[in-house]
């Protein structure tokens, strides 16, 4: 017997409703497999994240921090880019890096601003991380220097409830970081991260401080006996001297009497620039006492030591330090120059380095014997 219409439609409408079942079986597997994969990939994120954030704290230097926030991120995620943007308004972090040669040459992906939102009007709202695509007029300044970049993610770095900087991370794959991916432990990571920047930049002031003269903002005398028992060490193996300059003003405590030591401190501060500006890049400068300074010379002979103590005399004296409105005074220098030349059985370089600054000191009351503004250099060299 064969079917009647009814009969006919009644499985055909069934046969309808099974393929639609089938399709949206088909799509809910489709998303419950997308979902797996994610919630797999955020599990290794999550791990990752847990790791990288324990080497974070662990950083011993805010260089060591620096670089693990760019290159251990950077391999640890399997990024194309990496780069980082910090808030540093008065130039401070980059003048606790300014004297680390190879910091500048590993961080080139750190940028320091002094305002965050000129550099990317969106950072002004930015309060968690921000994933989505690339877009050059939006991200290109956040990290420059990457070509190809399909996606991009803004991870805030928070502390004390303030926008200290973003860490950008990029990849090529458009899909990398889209606004679907759970971010919380970006939200983290941004946290730790901004915890231990703030940290390491107090670490790397304190350092600072205890080996830097306030005033003057050159080194101390601590950190000018350190550093020339290592520069003797390192004379010593290759095979060179080592000169001392000590440096006294002449009569400044004249200038503390008739004008007061904030004049006397604007002195010291002047004086400090101009031996500064005349000192070879690889010599080190001290404020040593009240008004005595010192320049430890790297491979220089007693003769080096002295062509630039003249160097340093002629630029104090050279022009009259503004001392108050319509005031000005000519400062002169008494100088002392010698050199060490350590054995090569020396091993007791403190003793070595007291002896250097001991004959150099000798030689500065020469020349203040002699009448002051002049030079002085020891004709024996200390071994």
């Amino acid at each position: 017997m064969g079917r009647t219409q009814p009969d006919k439609q009644r499985l055909l409408a069934m046969a309808e409703r099974l393929a639609a079942l089938e399709r949206e079986n088909r799509e809910l597997e489709a998303r419950l497999h997308a979902l797996t994969e994610e919630a797999a990939r955020n599990e290794t994120l999550l791990r990752k994240t847990h790791g990288r954030e324990l080497d974070l704290l662990q950083a011993g230097s805010l260089v060591q921090l620096l670089e693990r926030l760019i290159h251990g991120l950077g391999s640890a995620y399997q990024l194309d880019a990496v780069s980082l943007v910090l808030h540093d308004p008065q130039h401070e972090i980059r003048h606790l890096l300014s004297g680390d040669t190879l910091a500048r040459e590993s961080l080139a992906e750190v940028q320091f601003v002094e305002t965050l939102v000129a550099l990317a009007p969106q950072l002004a709202a930015l309060e968690r991380p921000w994933l989505g695509r690339y877009c050059t007029a939006d991200h290109e300044l956040l990290i420059p220097h990457a070509a190809g970049l399909g996606s991009v993610a803004l991870v805030p770095l928070l502390h004390a409830g303030q926008l200290d900087g973003v860490l950008v991370f990029g990849a090529k794959d458009p899909g990398r970081f889209t606004r679907e991916l759970a971010s919380d432990f970006l939200a983290h990571l941004g946290v730790i991260a901004g915890v231990c920047i703030e940290n390491a930049v107090n670490r790397a002031r304190l350092v600072r401080s205890g080996f830097t003269d306030f005033l003057t903002g050159f080194h101390n005398r601590r950190y000018l006996h350190a550093r020339l028992c290592e520069e003797l060490a390192r004379a010593q193996r290759a095979r060179q001297p080592v000169a001392c300059l000590m440096i006294d003003i002449d009569h400044f405590k004249s200038v503390n009497d008739r004008y007061g030591h904030l004049a006397g401190d604007a002195v010291l501060r002047e004086i400090a620039q101009r031996i500064d500006a005349e000192m070879r890049v690889s010599d080190t400068g001290a404020r040593f006492g009240g008004d005595e300074f010192a320049i430890v010379l790297p491979n220089g002979s007693a003769a080096d030591g002295a062509v630039v103590a003249r160097r340093v005399l002629n630029a104090v004296r050279g022009s009259p330090i503004a001392i108050a409105p319509g005031v000005a005074e000519t400062a002169t220098l008494s100088i002392g120059v010698a050199a060490a030349a350590p054995r090569p059985d020396t091993r007791d370089f403190k003793s070595l380095a007291e002896r250097l600054m001991a004959e150099a000191d000798a030689a500065l009351y020469r020349a203040k014997g002699a009448g002051r503004n002049g030079i002085a250099v020891s004709e024996s060299t200390v071994a």
